[in-house]
């Protein structure tokens, strides 16, 4: 028998839909009907994806015991965050305030008068274990604290959503003293001390912190620090580690350990888009380190293949955990991509096993529960024999050579993965959902590697999934976030404005000819400013609905994703120099006022909003004609748009204008691009 979540679209809400669970969606009957019968809230977020929000669900909320208790004392309600960030957002600060840290599954306890959270975990054991209690426990304990402690129960919510609010106000700063100058050398000395501090546990990407080290390396900020191979080990962590793909292609989400060996193994768009845009900068950046480009490639080759739809558009994830037969009840972890030594020795020759183990960690033992996830040893160029390797390994985890199979298509939920004749191994579920946000950070990445390695066909792709949202994601007039199947929903939130007029103007910039990029950049920034500015406080509140949040947020920190308003202040600028409007401008500097505070105060939060920064300190803009910006795009100028002109000053090559006043006009293509280069240093 199904629950309510079996008439849901979420493919995340769909996997508990058999869950004994009476669950609820959010929306306003569940929040009224909680109110009605005086019934705390439980509130749990996850995603499809999660590796632990999949054993939760077939642990604690399969469990009867648990289920007709939740059933009689609490009202569940299960949110998809990739539909909702705005409330995964808001309950995700409250776990941080009230034990330090965060992740998902995302447990939270709700007054259900007031949605104020006074209660918040992650994963919940069914039993007592790895020093937690057993969930049932858990549920036990808050029903009688809820019915039994009234006044601790008020006292506590009131610390909880005074700190939400204050949190969500942001002082501005008075403090004269802090220059631009200043802000920028403390933003990119945290960051380059974040990417190269000692890590224990796991390792993420952190691709806004990585940009803003690359970028900085321009400056002489410090003498601790070299920042161009900081940047550099991040990228060769990247392409080498376990946490790429070598078979297929693609970045899994992060590793659990330092040593980038082990991955968890879910495959998030959001990731790739960002890792590609960062590599392809590297690339531009003279750091032309093979690993880099096989990385790029490969994983292209995977979107195309694996992760976009006949539409255009590109599916947000695929799962850690996969199938190894079909009669198995529950799915493992990784199962897909990694190999015992056994399997290495029946697939390959002498020959390439002996090459694979002198570049791959390959052992007997292997480094994930008895078998091999490859880790490359030394970067360079692979071998052909090794590439031949693992071109073999490819086919028996596809059953088709990599040369013939030009689309691979999902498995929608764990029934198809399992009942479906695959010639293969049985692949990891795909949530073929289209997010504008995750899209949009695609759009960009293949828009820059397809400058940077002259790729017209990654543009194309960029192009295509563009379009898709520009035809489709405009209902009566408004922008929505997601695609299911044709179908848009859920209104825009700030991240998708932002990350899409983002990914517009980098097309604009990689089909610089074009003008239909600008102006629809132009357009949709325009809806943006009106619907989610600030006029009071400056900045991009996150959503223009708040009936059912208890704060009006406006993101600064950057997660998995960069934060929205840092990309919308660059944005701003951007615009403001290919339009000449000064709105833009002054908006910027409203936003960068706005958050200057917490710059200041937690620059080790929002490498984004000094990304910004930089952007209104060195913007620089190039107008010449499209043979001599062609020769300078493919260089690495992080604070440069250029506009393509056909009336220059005569026997000149172009103008090149920093912020608001030009320099005299360059006579030569060298005089241009160090004028170019010089405008970009003197921040």
């Amino acid at each position: 028998m199904t629950n309510r979540l079996a008439n849901t679209k979420s493919l995340y809400l769909r996997k508990h839909a058999e869950n004994p669970i009476d669950w609820w969606p959010w929306c306003d009957e569940a929040l009224e009907t909680a109110r009605i019968r005086d019934q705390p809230i439980f509130l749990s977020i996850g995603y499809s994806s999660c590796h632990w929000c999949t054993v939760m669900e077939g642990e604690a909320f399969s469990d009867l015991a648990i289920a007709d208790y939740m059933n009689a004392n609490f009202l569940p309600i299960k949110v998809d965050r990739e539909e909702r960030p705005d409330i995964d957002s808001i309950y995700m600060q409250s776990l941080q305030m009230m034990s330090g840290q965060g992740g998902w599954p995302l447990n939270v306890f709700l007054s259900p008068d007031d949605l104020v959270p006074f209660y918040a975990g992650t994963y919940f054991p069914v039993d007592p274990r790895y020093g937690r209690p057993g969930f049932l426990q858990v549920l036990q304990a808050l029903r009688r604290y809820y019915d039994h402690e009234k006044e601790e129960l008020r006292q506590r919510k009131a610390v909880i959503l005074e700190a939400l609010l204050t949190s969500a106000v942001l002082q501005k700063t008075t403090d004269q003293e802090v220059t631009e100058d200043k802000l920028l050398t403390t933003g990119w000395e945290t960051a380059t001390k974040i990417i190269t501090s000692k890590q224990v546990g796991n390792s993420f990407p952190m691709i806004p912190y990585c940009q803003f080290v690359l970028r900085g390396t321009r400056f002489n900020f410090s003498s601790l620090y070299n920042g161009q191979q900081v940047a550099t080990q991040r990228g060769l962590n990247l392409a080498l580690g376990g946490i790429y793909d070598h078979v297929g292609g693609g970045f899994h989400r992060y590793t659990v350990d330092p040593s980038w060996t082990v991955p968890h193994f879910e495959k998030m768009l959001y990731d790739n888009g960002q890792i590609l845009e960062y590599l392809a900068d590297l690339w531009s950046a003279g750091v032309q380190e093979p690993a880099f480009k096989r990385a790029v490639v490969k994983t292209v080759q995977w979107l195309t293949r694996e992760m976009t739809a006949p539409g255009g558009y590109f599916y947000a994830a695929q799962d850690a955990d996969s199938f190894v037969n079909s009669t198995d009840v529950e799915p493992d972890e990784g199962a897909f991509y990694v190999w015992s030594f056994q399997e290495l020795q029946n697939l390959l020759t002498k020959e390439e096993l002996t090459e694979l183990q002198q570049e791959f960690s390959v052992s007997v033992n292997g480094n994930f529960e008895g078998k091999n996830v490859l880790q490359r040893l030394h970067p360079g160029e692979l071998s052909e024999t090794i590439e031949a390797a693992l071109g073999k390994l490819f086919t028996v985890r596809y059953g088709e050579t990599m040369k013939n199979l030009l689309t691979f298509p999902p498995a929608q939920n764990n029934q198809e993965a399992k009942t479906i004749n695959w010639p293969g191994r049985i692949p990891a579920v795909t949530d073929t959902k289209m997010i504008v946000a995750w899209n949009s950070l695609m759009i960009s990445g293949l828009a820059r590697a397809a400058v940077v390695f002259q790729k017209p066909s990654y543009l194309e792709l960029a192009a295509k999934a563009a379009n898709f949202i520009l035809d489709n994601q405009f209902v009566d007039g408004y922008f929505h976030r997601l695609n299911y199947e044709g179908e848009a929903t859920v209104l825009a939130q700030s991240e998708d404005y932002a990350f899409f007029i983002k990914a517009l103007l980098d097309l604009d910039q990689a089909d610089v000819e074009n003008t239909f990029w600008l102006e629809k950049a132009t357009s949709l920034q325009d809806e943006f400013n009106q619907l989610l500015w600030s006029q009071e406080l400056g900045g991009y509140f996150n959503t223009s609905s708040n009936k059912d949040l208890i704060v009006k947020e406006r993101s600064f920190a950057d997660n998995s994703t960069p934060s929205a308003n840092g990309v919308a202040i660059a944005n701003l600028v951007r615009l403001c120099l290919l339009t000449d409007n000064l709105s833009y401008l002054d908006l910027a500097e409203s936003g960068i006022k706005a958050f200057n505070a917490v710059m200041g105060e937690s620059p080790q939060a929002c490498p984004s909003l000094f990304t910004a920064l930089d952007w209104y300190c060195s913007c620089t803009l190039v107008r010449s004609q499209i043979g001599q910006i062609r020769s300078l795009m493919t260089k690495y100028l992080p604070a440069v748009v250029f506009s393509n002109v056909l009336d220059l000053p005569a026997e000149s090559v172009g103008l090149v204008c920093q912020g608001l006043q030009c320099l005299p006009a360059p006579g030569s293509l060298q005089e241009l691009l160090a004028q170019v280069q010089s405008s970009q240093n003197r921040s």
